[in-house]
């Protein structure tokens, strides 16, 4: 049995080294067009990093400031947007000076629903002081889902000189309480749509 196993072996091995029907064959590559020595396709290559230190000044996208919405005046949206602004080094444009950077803002007030889970230890029943310990507990979660006012706002950052938009970031933040917590959290909604700015 081993005797007939090798020969089939044997035989199969030898069939392998026919020759193979097969030729490799290639046609040349066909000749580059002659405007390809001239014009680069610069589609083909990944977009240059932007240089965010380059931007020094801003002023308000077609000059129109921010409007206000409800306890947020105009005059507290652009207090605050100026403020974040400066801190990221950003200066506004002195009059009749065009600006590095255009800015756009987007506030809105919304309405979210929030859970806040509660666990609370049950019954527990168990032995005296000299006996062993026994007994059985149990925790009850309570969710308690109540609606919360945010105030959300959008920033968006355009290049003066080429009109891309090289920033855009959202956040929002609790606006519930007194008017002096209602304006902190407008900027610290400002302060989160700003705070990876630049990105690097």
């Amino acid at each position: 049995m081993k005797r007939i196993t090798l020969a089939i072996a044997c035989l199969a091995l030898v069939a392998c080294q026919s020759q193979n029907p097969y030729r490799a064959q290639s046609l040349p590559l066909p000749p580059a067009p002659p405007q390809a020595a001239n014009q680069a396709d610069l589609s083909s290559y990944p977009v240059p990093a932007r240089n965010y230190g380059q931007y020094k000044n801003w002023g308000w996208l077609n000059g129109q400031t921010p409007p206000g919405m409800g306890w947020a005046t105009p005059d507290l949206v652009q207090q605050a947007v100026s403020s974040a602004l400066d801190q990221r080094g950003l200066r506004p444009a002195q009059p009749g000076q065009t600006a590095d950077l255009s800015v756009s803002t987007d506030m809105r007030i919304e309405r979210r629903l929030r859970q806040v889970a509660d666990s609370y230890a049950g019954g527990y029943y168990g032995g005296g002081y000299y006996n062993d310990g026994f007994g059985v507990g149990a925790g009850v979660p309570l969710v308690r889902t109540y609606e919360e006012e945010v105030v959300v706002v959008q920033i968006d950052l355009y290049d003066n000189k080429d009109k891309q938009r090289v920033w855009s970031a959202t956040a929002e933040s609790s606006s519930a309480g007194s008017r002096a917590d209602q304006a902190d959290a407008l900027r610290d909604a400002v302060q989160g749509a700003l705070i990876t700015y630049p990105p690097y």
